[in-house]
């Protein structure tokens, strides 16, 4: 198949299939007249690219698995390389679910002070003098002064 072809099979862009060729992620293969070819293969290729990417990998962290695929192994993820991909992955998301999880102490604690600041506030608001039920406007002190 024609370069068009397998970035509409992949739900991706030529630009993108270039991209991942000067990479060396995918080959680069040249019929007679000089078009790029591909082929099954190469859509797996990429399908494990982007499932990798979806998942937060970055290009680089997909090679192992293209290699694996390239191999002939059934999976891109039955290498020990690949495995060691996984494994860095998933230590990278617990090092940041640790983070995200203090993050989100400091935000908890953050808005129990503000809101019990605000409750204060609200609480001196109430205990506010009430106003004088009398109060002599101007005329009426003129008035007085006349007797």
């Amino acid at each position: 198949m024609r370069i068009g072809e397998l970035a509409e099979r992949a739900g991706t862009s030529t630009r993108t299939l270039r991209y991942y060729e000067s990479r060396g992620l995918l080959p680069a293969r040249r019929a007679g007249n000089g078009y790029r070819t591909y082929d099954e293969d190469d859509l797996r290729l990429i399908q494990q690219i982007r499932t990798l990417k979806d998942f937060g990998f970055d290009l680089e962290e997909t090679r192992p698995f293209v290699e694996c695929l390239r191999a002939g192994h059934p999976a891109g993820d039955s290498c020990p390389a690949s495995l060691d991909v996984y494994r860095g992955k998933l230590a990278e998301l617990d090092e940041l679910i640790g983070r995200l999880g203090s993050i989100r102490a400091q935000v908890g604690e953050q808005l129990a002070q503000a809101e019990a600041a605000q409750a204060e506030t609200a609480q001196a608001a109430q205990c506010v003098p009430p106003e004088p039920l009398c109060e002599l406007t101007i005329h009426q002190l003129h008035e007085g002064e006349d007797t």
